[in-house]
């Protein structure tokens, strides 16, 4: 796999090599040079789920990486299954929660664990990253244990939920965690200027396991394969997804799925509050405000770091701009929605319920819907029991976490800080 920096045609990087730096330079975001097509995408539908994933990964990095060291990623990182749960006639939920950390980011954060431990030859790292939720907890999970790999996770300070927190805050060991008085754009600024600081950014061995890394976003393409796959082949002549979109990079795996040739007319760029794409696709200008918060945390971002890849896959000609609409969800209207998945016998939560609604918006009749669930809905009991005022019960992992205490750093949103406490615990 070439990739490309979009911000610099000149670093170009392999896919080992962009794993390993996250990040090109000037904050640039690699970006393949080419992207393939499958000629028998019937072929690839009827495969396994993992046998699928591996053929559609060793089409994307190519002969860089043997196919039996894939196979052999693709195997550990993805055991557990993406199942498609039926809400209406024509509208179902991808269930994207049944991993470790019960949310869809298992998926990009084992398989880069996992791509990580293959390359890396033993050599040390450090993985920074930010979260506004659930990366958190899957990259801690996918990579607590490992030798070599020390996790640095930046977190906005009370703007997650409680349980989501201690999915990530309580491992120790090789996860560090650090609470930033700030919210997650704030997050997101501190680790780009770690990676813009030589002394951190090599003297760490710095990386960053946000979906900005390639990695993750290979991974995300593979679960949209199997939604597809287990449509029947009428359902897939005329398909809407809806993606709640926070940093984009879900919606982006979407688009190189249909860009390799999966039968998707149409997605839904579905956001909360903090909507600038949903606006910049109306109007053409792109302006970002202060980050709202939501109850939909995870998507509180107004400055989608993704956002240039979904630019270059239509400047490159790869799709028509006409192939995305977006649909701001507002608070009141994701409370509506998760009542009404509720009265059709569907628990669900706030994430979810915006790319419910924002789908039943957008579906004409005829077509077939899915909307992406994220994460489990136990992952936000509160918030879930009290728009539905029924108790939902905790599944295992959580109830082994809520109990613990958080191990957490707290500081401020200034750089110098964080780097003092970086030095200091890794230096």
């Amino acid at each position: 796999m070439e990739l490309v920096n979009l911000k610099d045609a000149a670093d170009q990087a392999t896919f080992a090599e962009a794993v390993k730096k996250g990040l090109g330079k000037n904050q640039g975001l690699y970006f393949p040079k080419a992207l393939p097509t499958f000629e028998d995408i019937d072929a690839i539908l009827a495969m396994p789920f993992v046998d699928r994933s591996i053929e559609i990964l060793s089409t994307l990095i190519g002969d860089e990486l043997p196919r039996e060291t894939v196979a052999s990623i693709v195997t550990k990182a993805f055991a557990f299954d993406a199942p498609l749960a039926k809400v209406t006639d024509n509208v179902y939920s991808l269930e994207l929660f049944h991993g470790p950390t019960l949310a869809f980011k298992d998926f990009g954060g084992r398989f880069m664990a996992q791509c990580l431990t293959a390359i890396s030859n033993g050599e040390p790292i450090t993985i920074l990253t930010a979260t506004s939720g659930d990366t958190g907890a899957a990259v801690a999970h996918a990579f607590h244990g490992i030798d070599n790999i020390n996790v640095v996770i930046l977190y906005p300070k009370g703007k997650i939920s409680q349980l989501q927190e201690k999915l990530f805050t309580t491992l120790g060991g090789n996860i560090h965690t650090v609470a930033i008085e700030d919210d997650f754009d704030a997050c997101q600024q501190l680790v780009k200027s770690a990676f813009d600081d030589p002394d951190v950014r090599d003297g760490l061995h710095l990386n960053s396991a946000n979906s900005i890394n390639i990695s993750r976003l290979a991974a995300q393409v593979c679960y949209y394969f199997e939604a597809v796959s287990q449509l029947s082949e009428e359902e897939r002549q005329d398909l809407v997804i809806s993606v709640p979109s926070g940093n984009f990079g879900n919606l982006t795996a979407g688009l190189i799925a249909k860009v390799m040739g999966l039968p998707v007319k149409h997605f839904v760029a579905a956001t909360n509050l903090n909507d600038t794409v949903p606006r910049y696709l109306k109007t053409g200008e792109w302006a970002p405000k202060d980050t709202i918060a939501t109850m939909s945390n995870a998507m509180d971002v107004s400055q989608p770091n993704n956002w240039p890849r979904i630019e270059a896959i239509i400047e490159q000609g790869y799709l028509d701009k006409s192939v995305i609409s977006g649909d701001t969800v507002d608070e009141d209207y994701t409370q509506v929605a998760m009542r009404q998945l509720a009265q059709l016998g569907y628990v669900s939560e706030p994430h979810a319920a915006i790319a419910y609604k924002a789908l039943t918006r957008k579906l004409e009749e005829g077509q077939t819907g899915i909307f992406l669930g994220t994460a489990h809905p136990a992952k936000f009991r509160e918030t879930v029991e009290n728009v539905l005022g029924q108790p939902i019960s905790l599944p295992q992992p959580l109830v082994d976490c809520a109990g613990k205490e958080g191990l957490s750093a707290e500081l401020p949103a200034d750089y110098e800080a964080l780097k003092a406490h970086l030095l200091a615990l890794l230096g």
